[in-house]
């Protein structure tokens, strides 16, 4: 069973980091999309961050473009999501989510495995 577990959300100050990891278990990381996605209260779940998407490599929701970076440690089974310079509009629930190579990072029917959460809090 493939299971993906984030950890490392919290709550930071506005201008602060964090780093979210995603534990997956269960498959092989070759083959494999894997994505940030986020939820806002009252909002709607938005693609973030993705690695292996549809350009091949990295790509991200133009509000976190050189703040966020996703990067992936296949050894580890672990996929990371560093997140710098952080607002209080990033406020959310961030999820990771595991689906085939080359989707598109916004596309979140097509990702096959979710994790539970971590609630990312930031403060003004």
């Amino acid at each position: 069973e493939v299971q993906p577990v984030e950890s490392g959300g919290g709550l930071v100050q506005a201008g602060g980091s964090l780093r979210l990891s995603c534990k997956i278990s269960g498959l092989s990381f070759d083959g494999y999309a894997f994505g940030w996605f986020r939820q806002a209260p009252g909002k709607e779940r938005e693609g973030v961050s993705c690695i292996n998407c549809r350009d091949g490599s990295t790509d991200s929701a133009d509000s976190v473009k050189g703040r966020f970076t996703t990067t992936s440690d296949n050894a580890k089974k672990t996929v990371y999501l560093q997140m710098n310079s952080l607002k209080p509009e990033d406020t959310g629930v961030y999820y990771c989510a595991v689906g085939p190579e080359g989707i598109l990072y916004t596309d979140d029917v097509a990702f096959w495995w979710w994790g539970q959460g971590t609630q990312v809090t930031v403060s003004s």
